[in-house]
């Protein structure tokens, strides 16, 4: 066997189908960060926005990460404008264009797209300080390793995918298990459909189910991340079927609850576990001659019937890239075993290799701020049947509403209001929206479900803390209210 012969042992023959599913997958969620972008960030951390990034990047200076926006001027337009190009570009990766063209092509594509991410990452503040951000991030440098149609997926890039996932869910079920006690009690279900940050559609259902069952959970949430994890590195079949028993535990996430894309990120990435012999089983059964996504699959279900192999300057790039990725891995490993684990951090300013986990300390009680106003000429001393409540779009307030199914988009003002709501304080961000709502500020508005003044100033505003917890089904029966609130009173007026 010559040396030309060994390069061939560096591509994944058998995994084109799954390059393909996590590629346009990860352009897709793309797609869907750049809208959120485009409709919240003006608002949030725009020109006049709650937390102006002009004036982030005066105080942070170099501390503030990469960003476009140090070299040229930030402005609402150049910031729509990165958002429409980003979505173009990734719409384009789920048409399956630039996989038509040379290897480094998709390599471009996905390039622009995490560079320009980057930039608004790096201002984004609290508004983009979530852990599902820098995973975005790391799956596009990462995939766009894997190249176009034109060459074989990398096996290196496939197996750094592989760790990744190894970070994420390894790492979640670490932070649980040297976190909160409930975890290792069993009872962290007790209690987190009610107080996660944004309850869904099933959410009160999976509350009131029996305590056996939320048992069943946690223990079924350590068996994956503890332990069948692992077996994603085992020859396959096994390795595919443990990607199948993480995306059936993401999934069921996916229904219970709004986590913006991490859990469809998740599963993306599992995918790249799965061969291609098994995807055709699951999904085309073990037929000759089919095609997936363009690619022309073998008899026998697995690689390209095409005799496609790797140049060398592709292979000695991938190569070069595992690398440097490896080197930056080594913080991230070793926080996956330390006593002092962080959570959700980044190791290095481009968030190439990162840290993940959640719910490392569970909460067993919900509480909401709420924000109302009135247009009484009194003012703060207004009757209390006058004063009428903002809604948000996805946080719970109106008793009855049935909490809405918003995931994969992201509602970043409604998650910081589930943060408020644990440490109630005078918050900057928060100061500001209540300046804006004050003035009956348009772009606000937009990021509201209901403005009780249909865009008028009201005369006054006051903040209340209440106590939230789901109706137990006596209390629903008769199509009652879906929450009960407990008033803590009025905690700030304005």
């Amino acid at each position: 066997m010559d040396w030309t012969s060994w390069i061939g042992l560096l591509d994944a023959q058998d995994s084109w189908i799954a390059r393909e599913i996590v590629q346009r997958g990860v352009a897709a969620v793309y797609v869907l960060a750049f809208l959120s972008t485009f409709h919240q960030f003006p608002v949030l951390l725009g020109e006049r926005g709650l937390l102006p990034v002009p004036a982030f990047l005066d105080r942070a200076g170099r501390r503030a990460g990469p960003t476009l926006f140090r070299h040229v001027p930030y402005s609402d337009a150049l910031l729509r404008g990165m958002c429409l190009v980003g979505m173009l570009l990734g719409l384009a990766v789920v048409l399956g264009l630039p996989q038509q063209g040379p290897a480094w092509s998709m390599l471009a594509v996905f390039g622009a797209m995490w560079a320009m991410y980057l930039s608004i990452v790096s201002v984004g503040q609290i508004f983009y300080g979530y852990g599902w951000e820098s995973m975005l991030l790391e799956c596009g440098a990462l995939v766009g390793l894997l190249g176009s149609h034109a060459v074989p997926p990398p096996q290196l890039m496939m197996l750094f995918l592989l760790w990744l996932l190894i970070r994420l869910e390894f790492g979640a079920g670490m932070i649980k298990m040297r976190g909160d006690r409930s975890w290792r009690d069993l009872t962290a279900m007790d209690h987190h459909h009610e107080t996660q940050p944004m309850p869904g559609p099933l959410s009160r259902t999976a509350h009131l189910m029996p305590r056996w069952w939320h048992r069943a959970e946690v223990l079924g949430s350590h068996a994956v991340q503890l332990g069948i994890i692992w077996l994603v590195l085992a020859p396959q079949p096994v390795a595919s079927f443990a990607a199948c028993a993480v995306i059936a535990t993401q999934l069921f996430l996916v229904m219970t609850g709004n986590y913006a894309w991490l859990n469809w990120l998740t599963i993306l990435v599992a995918c790249a576990a799965i061969s291609d012999g098994v995807w055709r089983w699951l999904l085309g059964g073990p037929f000759p001659g089919w095609s997936w996504f363009g690619v022309p699959l073998k008899a026998d279900g697995g690689g390209a019937d095409a005799d496609v192999s790797s140049p060398l300057w592709w292979t000695v790039l991938v190569a070069v890239a595992f690398a440097l990725l490896a080197v930056l891995s080594r913080k991230p490993l070793a926080n996956l075993f330390s006593s002092h684990q962080l959570m959700n951090a980044s190791f290095d300013r481009f968030h190439l290799v990162n840290a993940y986990g959640a719910f490392g300390s569970m909460t067993e009680r919900r509480y909401e701020v709420l924000i109302e106003g009135t247009e009484n000429a009194a003012g703060q001393d207004a009757a209390e049947e006058t004063w009428r409540a903002y809604e948000f779009r996805g946080k719970p307030g109106d008793l009855r509403r049935l909490p809405r199914q918003v995931a994969p988009y992201h509602l970043r003002l409604d998650w910081q209001m589930w943060f408020l709501a644990l440490r109630p304080g005078a918050e900057p961000w928060f100061v500001a929206l209540l300046e804006r709502l004050a003035d009956g500020d348009p772009g606000v508005r937009r990021l509201l479900a209901r403005d009780p003044f249909d865009g008028r100033a009201p005369t006054a505003l006051r903040v209340r803390y209440s106590l939230y917890r789901f109706a137990r089904r006596e209390e629903r029966s008769g199509g009652g209210a879906r929450w009960v609130a407990t008033d803590l009173g009025v905690i700030a007026r304005r």
